[in-house]
């Protein structure tokens, strides 16, 4: 159904009328014969028809577009009245902007929010009704804290409320302290894995690091032997060079001495025997 025409202030083009209910369209759509309709009129002429209701000819659903651009704006400019003038709302605004009033309006019709309550008043006057209204709820004057939703409730028994307000504090703390029980077990309990776990990589670690310093040490002891060898090896190339150097003095002062050719030789014979005799000597060499 469109808009009642009786709302519109002025003069209505009668292309803005719908061809099927005759008021101002709304949410309209076009048929190919160029004929607008409202879309929940046209939706529910199709459904016993199929065609136009003006001209007769042939439509269907999937032929329906949107009304033309210079119409829709024509349609938009269109002044009219708040449908709640009757509740004394004299706002006229333009067809584009009357929903978003209507949704807002102070003289709307609007239903009681308190379960129960079936009273329809204007939204201006609404908190004025829950504040009196009957099914309003309300804590017990007693100071018990029961909510009153009605009258009967005016006539309930604190002391039952808030035992019973009591055993459901209870019980909430009961699970409350159960959920965090749980939780800190299993906080203990992962906690307790992970270090297990940590002193299981650790020992590992120090096993690893005992292997590595037995290692350590035996090359330790053997680069000890090795250099007591060396150092046996050097003392005794030193005692074989401080004797090579008394052999070589004994020869210069031969030399010096011997005045015949026969006496040099029979002088450098006795000093190479020896040199010789030196060289001979086997010389154990430890390889590193």
């Amino acid at each position: 159904m469109g808009y009642d025409i009786e709302r519109f202030v002025g003069y209505v083009n009668e292309g803005l009328l719908c061809s099927i209910c005759r008021d101002v369209l709304e949410d309209p759509l076009q048929a190919p014969c160029e004929h607008a309709f409202c879309t929940a009129c046209i939706h529910g002429w199709l459904v016993h028809h199929s065609n136009c209701p003006e001209d007769r000819q042939m439509i269907d659903v999937s032929l329906l577009r949107p009304l033309y651009r210079y119409m829709k704006n024509d349609l938009n400019r269109l002044q009219l009245h708040c449908k709640n003038r009757e509740y004394g709302c004299e706002m006229v605004c333009s067809l584009e902007s009357i929903d978003r009033h209507e949704r807002e309006c102070e003289y709307s019709q609007i239903p009681c929010s308190n379960a129960g309550c079936t009273v329809q008043i204007e939204r201006r006057n609404l908190d004025g009704h829950l504040a009196v209204c009957e099914y309003r709820s309300r804590e017990c004057p007693n100071g018990c804290g029961y909510t009153i939703l009605s009258a009967e409730d005016t006539q309930h028994n604190c002391v039952a409320e808030l035992r019973t307000e009591l055993e459901l504090l209870r019980s909430e703390m009961i699970c409350r302290v159960e959920e965090a029980k749980h939780e800190m077990e299993s906080r203990l309990d992962s906690q307790r894995r992970h270090m297990v776990q940590k002193e299981s990589i650790l020992q590992n670690e120090i096993e690893e690091l005992k292997s590595q310093m037995s290692r350590m040490m035996s090359d330790v002891r053997s680069l000890m032997a090795a250099e007591r060898q060396h150092r046996q090896e050097l003392e005794q190339a030193e005692l074989e060079k401080r004797e090579l150097m008394e052999l070589l003095r004994g020869l210069q002062k031969d030399c010096r001495l011997t005045t015949t050719e026969g006496s040099r030789k029979s002088t450098s014979f006795r000093p190479l025997t020896r040199l010789e005799s030196v060289k001979r000597k086997p010389r154990e060499v430890t390889v590193i």
